[in-house]
């Protein structure tokens, strides 16, 4: 918790405050037992009726206060705990949307998902309960051994020496379970990888009969969390029988010497029977203790993972800014430009080799390719998700590396291969947040071809939308997608395979729309049809990271015998949809 220490400090009075209200709920606790055992010893046996009332009423105003101290402490303590709660999982949030592309691959998903709940949770409930119990549970221990010292010294020896070996058992508990709630963390991490994996592939499992084969898949991830659950919950569970049987042992023996000493007139019946009264509250007192301990383990385990993330540094930070590299005036400065970038995932063989290419405002390139050739890395370095290991990508002549992040995004308008639509209206998926008229809201929608299916819904514009688009189809989901990206009025358009879902009519005048419209956009295409690059200025063909043909539709139909394969394979779809 000490790394978390800066989200607790401002509420450290607001703190200080709850436990003190704590601290006198647990003296005013205290006295019932004391003022019992002055009732049945001293006032009793003098006949003071009237006495009986006066501490019986001390008794209720006690239990009384305890009550309602105890109430407003732990509201208190939800208040401080959830605040703290929120500014954490804010921060580490926002912290994981800073994250760079290659940071979240190591820390993978499921992990920033389950940090994010599960570890804030825990982190909530140590905040919560070490206020409710942190002060309550030792005073009651420690105020009822004194109270029993003042008694009589002689019994409350007994139970004392109970007291270390139940400390030792509490210190080895806690030894051993931390370990195994940090595992337990990172295997939950499993648990919700698979179950995201099933719950966004559901429509493939059922298609490919695969239901049984996923069953199984989460029951062996779920078994190994159950394990490790099951061994952490047997170690954690030996404290509390173990307390109470050690106290248990202390309280008999104290039942058989306060026998004893009130039948030799050394010891009065009333002591016993505060004795009794203490020893509850002692009980509880340790077993709230032993809790204690047992949420310090959950909850230090996850605030290590919380911590983790926060103290992440940042990876893609901005560099210096260069000069513009010009070999001259008379040659203008390419919008776009990839100069001999090298680039690796794993650092095990190239996913892009060597690249090299210049783009001028307005002008398009067509990437083609194989799955897994390269043609999304080229995108992610060119938005800087990751930063080539060899080589420069820049656009304006400026190095993407020292364009700030707020400067560099709002220059793209972006299609991703697997993008999302979000709950909501059609208009607030294509505004996205963003300070948008009305008006281009419009147009992008009628440039992007999908003006048309707009106006045929009820609502047009305010149709809803339902999570992830499911209440439209794949080439509606793709127009709403483009006309989110026009939006905007990018300077470099880029579409990952955007228009794999529409009909070649529609891409045909999707494309015509683009180069009307958007004449000074740099527009760089992936796509798995020839027709929708085949009129791009510049044309790559990649395999496995590395050019293989580079030049106009023409140029490759001569230089090219992949393309050219290509090409003739989908010539009778491209004679009709051209």
């Amino acid at each position: 918790m000490g790394k978390l220490s800066s989200y607790i400090r401002p509420y450290g009075g607001y703190i200080v405050l709850t436990m003190a209200i704590k601290l006198l709920a647990a003296v005013m606790e205290l006295f019932v037992p004391y003022l019992m055992e002055i009732i049945l010893d001293d006032v009793v046996p003098a006949g003071g009726r009237n006495l009986v009332f006066v501490y019986g009423g001390l008794m209720l105003l006690c239990a009384g206060g305890c009550l309602l101290l105890n109430i407003v402490a732990n509201r208190m303590s939800a208040i401080s705990s959830g605040k703290i709660t929120l500014a954490i999982r804010h921060d580490l949030f926002d912290r994981l949307s800073r994250l760079s592309a290659r940071q979240m691959d190591q820390l993978t998903v499921s992990s920033a998902e389950s940090r994010l709940t599960s570890d804030t949770y825990n982190i909530n409930q140590l905040l919560a309960r070490i206020q409710r119990l942190g002060v309550r549970a030792p005073i009651l221990l420690l105020g009822g051994i004194v109270m029993m010292l003042g008694m009589d010294p002689a019994l409350a020896t007994v139970l004392v020496v109970m007291l270390p070996a139940i400390a030792l058992i509490v210190y080895f508990v806690t030894k051993a379970s931390v370990p195994l709630y940090t595992t337990e963390q990172g295997v939950l991490d499993k648990v919700v990888r698979v179950l995201q994996e099933n719950i966004t592939g559901i429509r493939v499992i059922k298609a490919l009969s695969k239901t049984d084969y996923e069953k199984g898949r989460f029951n062996q991830v779920n078994q190994e969390l159950t394990n490790i659950d099951q061994k952490a919950g047997i170690i954690s569970g030996i404290t509390n029988p173990g307390a109470s049987l050690i106290l248990n042992l202390g309280l008999t023996a104290v039942v058989v010497a306060g026998a004893y000493r009130v039948n030799a007139g050394s010891c009065q019946s009333g002591v016993i029977v505060a004795f009794l009264q203490y020893f509850v509250m002692i009980l509880n007192a340790m077993l709230g203790v032993t809790r204690i301990f047992v949420i310090w383990s959950k909850g230090e385990a996850s605030a290590r993972r919380v911590a983790d993330v926060l103290a992440t540094p940042a990876d893609l930070t901005v560099l210096p800014a260069a000069e513009v590299e010009n070999s001259g005036e008379e040659q203008p400065v390419p919008h776009v430009e990839f100069r001999n970038v090298t680039f690796s995932y794993t650092g095990v063989g190239e996913n892009i080799g060597h690249l090299s290419i210049r783009l001028m405002r307005g002008e398009s390139l067509g990437i083609l390719g194989a799955t897994g050739s390269g043609k999304s890395t080229i995108l992610n370095l060119l938005m800087r998700f990751y930063d080539p290991d060899q080589g420069q990508v820049l656009i304006d002549g400026r190095d993407v590396r020292t364009i700030p992040p707020e400067e560099l995004r709002p220059k793209f308008g972006v299609v991703f291969q697997n993008d999302f639509v979000a709950e909501g209206t059609i208009a607030d998926n294509i505004r996205f947040f963003r300070p948008l008229a009305d008006e281009a809201l419009t147009r992008a929608a009628e440039d992007a071809q999908a003006l048309e299916f707009i106006q045929n819904k009820s609502g047009q514009m305010n149709a809803p939308v339902a999570v992830r688009g499911n209440n439209l189809s794949g080439g509606q989901k793709q127009r709403l997608l483009i006309a989110r990206a026009l939006a905007g009025a990018p300077e470099i358009l880029v579409l990952d395979d955007a228009s794999s879902a529409l009909d070649y009519r529609t891409d045909a005048q999707l494309r015509r729309a683009l180069r009307t419209n958007y004449r000074d956009v740099t527009t760089i295409l992936v796509a798995q049809r020839i027709s929708s690059i085949r009129h791009c200025n510049h044309i790559l063909v990649l395999s496995d990271g590395q050019v293989i043909g580079s030049g106009t539709h023409q140029e490759l139909m001569e230089s090219c015998g992949e393309y050219r394969m290509i090409a003739q394979t989908q010539m009778g779809e491209e004679k009709e949809g051209a």
